[in-house]
């Protein structure tokens, strides 16, 4: 599990242990092992889903006893309630740390930043990308409302905000709609990313072969998007 800011994660442990989610054992295990219990957990989901996870098996890629796993989470609903609720927060999280340099930053640099950023995160974390593709392309119904809404929310808002600074500032045209607009510019970044991360995806969507890098792509696709929502006549 690729989780560069473990005091963040511990932040969130405690919290999670406030709201009942999960023990006082678990929490006072060392940063190692914690992370161990928690890669377990997301492979074991990545594999076969949240709803058939062998809590077994995860005991054994964690290199622990059954019953510890019940002293950290209490069962096997338990264990995956607190995972879900620890992965969204974390990934929450770090969508928030950048939400105001990227509404205050020209809307040329807050979507090239906005896209090559996901891409990057996903790239560096990838047991949580992993985790959060299973729940947003399987249709895994347990964790659409838990964390793939949730995110895709707060991605989708902020989109929004950026472009309606941008427009405070006279960079868009006054008489943009900035939901309809945004919808549709989150939806084509999260395309584009996920075709990067993704190659299956990118398989049919054909956006990068060889010859086309991501870095070409976000060079193609910033002065496009801009010449649809940019200062023109209102007119």
């Amino acid at each position: 599990m690729e989780i560069s800011e473990w005091s963040q994660i511990h932040t969130h442990i405690l919290q999670l242990e406030h709201d009942g989610l999960v023990t006082r054992t678990f929490r006072r295990l060392d940063p190692e092992r914690q992370e161990a219990v928690l890669s377990a957990i997301l492979t074991e989901a990545i594999e076969k889903g949240p709803t058939s996870l062998n809590i077994k098996q995860v005991a054994a890629r964690a290199e622990v006893s059954i019953g510890s796993l019940y002293q950290y989470f209490g069962n096997r609903d338990g264990l995956m309630t607190f995972t879900v609720a620890l992965c969204g927060r974390y990934i929450q999280d770090t969508f928030a740390q950048y939400r105001e340099i990227l509404i205050a930053i020209p809307i040329r640099d807050g979507l090239a930043a906005y896209l090559l950023g996901g891409v990057y995160w996903g790239e560096t974390q990838k047991a949580l990308m992993q985790f959060f593709v299973r729940a947003a392309y399987h249709g895994e119904s347990a964790l659409q409302d838990s964390i793939v809404r949730p995110l895709a929310t707060q991605m989708r808002e902020l989109v929004m905000e950026m472009l309606a600074a941008a427009k405070t500032r006279g960079e868009l045209r006054s008489n943009l709609d900035v939901d309809v607009n945004a919808r549709i510019i989150n939806t084509l970044m999260i395309a584009l990313g996920d075709a990067q991360l993704l190659p299956y995806l990118n398989v049919y969507y054909q956006v990068y072969d060889e010859e086309t890098s991501l870095e070409q792509v976000v060079a193609a696709v910033i002065p496009l998007l801009l010449d649809g929502v940019g200062v023109k006549d209102d007119s």
